[in-house]
């Protein structure tokens, strides 16, 4: 279902991996069923009230100088299936309110109830990926219960999707891109891969307005929210984050405490790792969710990769070595399967148990010299569809993280670190670890702090985590909800990213009692 997500990093090497979740693509999205009415029966209750407002600071929904855009009217358009639609304004810049101007797109479904408690706010993640397109299956996504409590809230972030969207490359530059070196193995091939990082940042100035790619940083991103949240009528914010939307969650929190209504953190990152930990963390996860694939790969009967799980891990390994030098048929002569491209496949199956099956048909068809199997799975993970269009992911991604993440690394000390991670965790490893050097071309300095977040005075959080998440690893979720003064951690034994709606009854449940109700699992809860 969601990736990171999407997604994670590149231009001769992508900005690939780095993404977190996101979106395997709305339309081939699946959501397990987890129950006939979607887990929770509770009575409903109604919403904390908002705290006291911490000492020193100024609620920016009574300041003056933003009064412009918390009073603003907003009018709200049917968009079909039963959604209504609206566009509201934000300051470019939040330090300077008199500036420039952008607008964020939302939709919004309508609770089925006749009582319903608020609205819940959603952000698959990305960062980069559409809020919008994952409130349009709001209903798949998300119980019963929670569809009668809240009125469900989608929005583009800033510079995502149809909220003044970063943009780049064109659709056959993106076909470069994504196809292009992602291990240089040698000082020419790591020239090329810098100055194609540079080629992309080009790009994305001359095609963005400036002003806007300084400022599409999560601390913006989470102001905005908050109008967002005024506007609704809502005094707290109530909030499903996957993935790195639990980084804008988190940050939310931190920022405005006094606001937080019922939020649920799934997939969490660690707001305090540095650009090389959060590199490091992904090569593990992936690694363990690839063992647990080759596991259940080999118990099948129907694996092309033979013997014992290490035999099978190290042949996958060779298989994409030899696509470094030697890309397969497609079947597509203008597309062939190149590393980089086979290595997006694999880590695209990863994301959920559901495509492992296509993972194995597509590896028994790359064995032979076939990459068009591995090919459909990188293109569903690079939102391509069957005209050669590209999402705008790839745009956004970047532009966001290389702003919350700082990179200060050399590339020089990016090879070495990707390296390392090639011989701890191939064979993704070492194109995940190269994932950094995007962000230490990018020509804007990052503007967020890793650290901490504790959202002292908040309402109780939950923090969800699942033990073999692959884009997420668990130390993760465990790290964020310890950090929080109100975290509260649910673990899933699951193998997949993220863990609501992915087909346990058990977290289905715990989780929806905690948004009707406020009643939080017992600590130490692990759903199996």
């Amino acid at each position: 279902m969601f990736r990171s997500d999407r997604r994670e990093h590149r231009p001769a090497v992508r900005s690939l991996i780095l993404l977190t979740v996101a979106l395997l693509g709305t339309a081939s999205c699946s959501f397990p069923s987890s129950g006939s009415d979607g887990g929770s029966t509770a009575t409903p209750t109604a919403l904390p009230s908002p705290g006291e407002v911490p000492s020193g600071v100024t609620d920016p929904a009574t300041d003056a100088q933003y009064s412009k855009f918390y009073d603003q009217k907003v009018t709200w358009s049917d968009c079909g299936d039963g959604f209504t639609c609206m566009k509201y304004e934000v300051p470019t810049d939040w330090d300077d309110p008199t500036g420039e101007t952008i607008h964020i797109s939302v939709n919004r479904l309508p609770a089925s109830g006749d009582n319903p408690i608020g609205s819940m706010l959603v952000n698959p993640g990305g960062p980069g990926v559409s809020g919008l397109d994952y409130a349009k299956v709001a209903r798949q996504a998300f119980g019963q219960s929670i569809l009668r409590s809240y009125a469900v809230v989608g929005f583009d972030p800033r510079g995502v999707g149809e909220s003044d969207p970063v943009k780049c490359y064109d659709n056959q530059q993106y076909d470069k891109y994504t196809s292009s070196e992602s291990t240089p193995d040698d000082q020419a091939e790591i020239d090329a891969a810098v100055a194609g990082s540079k080629d992309f940042a080009a790009a994305c100035q001359a095609n963005t307005n400036h002003d806007l790619l300084e400022h599409v940083d999560t601390l913006s991103t989470i102001k905005d929210m908050d109008v967002l949240r005024a506007l609704l009528g809502d005094q707290v914010l109530s909030y499903h984050g996957a993935s790195y939307g639990t980084y804008l969650g988190a940050w939310y929190a931190e920022s405005f405490p006094w606001r937080v209504g019922r939020m649920t953190l799934d997939g969490a990152i660690d707001p305090s790792t540095t650009a090389e930990e959060y590199v490091a963390g992904q090569a593990e996860g992936f690694s363990r969710a690839l063992r647990a694939y080759v596991t259940d790969c080999q118990d099948g009967g129907d694996c092309p990769l033979r013997g014992s799980v290490d035999d099978g891990l190290n042949q996958l390994a060779t298989l994409v070595d030899r696509t470094d030098s030697s890309a397969l048929d497609t079947g597509d002569p203008a597309r062939p399967l190149t590393q980089a491209l086979m290595l997006t496949g694999i880590a695209q199956a990863l994301y959920a148990q559901q495509l492992w099956p296509m993972l194995t048909t597509g590896l028994t068809q790359a064995v032979s010299g076939d990459g068009s199997g591995l090919l459909t799975l990188a293109d569903a993970y690079l939102e391509r569809t069957d005209n050669g269009s590209y999402g705008q992911t790839l745009a956004a991604n970047p532009a966001i993280f290389c702003l919350d993440v700082p990179e200060t690394r050399t590339p020089d000390q990016i090879a070495e670190a990707a390296e390392k991670l090639n011989k701890q965790f191939p064979p993704l490893g070492g194109s995940i670890g190269w994932g950094g050097l995007g962000c230490s071309q990018w020509p804007y300095k990052a503007v967020m702090e890793r650290k901490e977040l504790h959202a002292q005075g908040a309402a109780p959080i939950l923090v969800l985590g699942t033990v073999d998440d692959p884009a997420t690893p668990y130390e993760w979720a465990q790290a964020l909800s310890s950090q929080l003064d109100s975290g509260h951690l649910l673990t899933w034994q699951g193998t997949v990213h993220t863990a609501y709606r992915q087909g346990s009854t058990c977290v289905d449940e715990k989780v929806e009692d905690y948004m009707l109700t406020g009643a939080l699992p017992p600590d130490g809860t692990t759903c199996k």
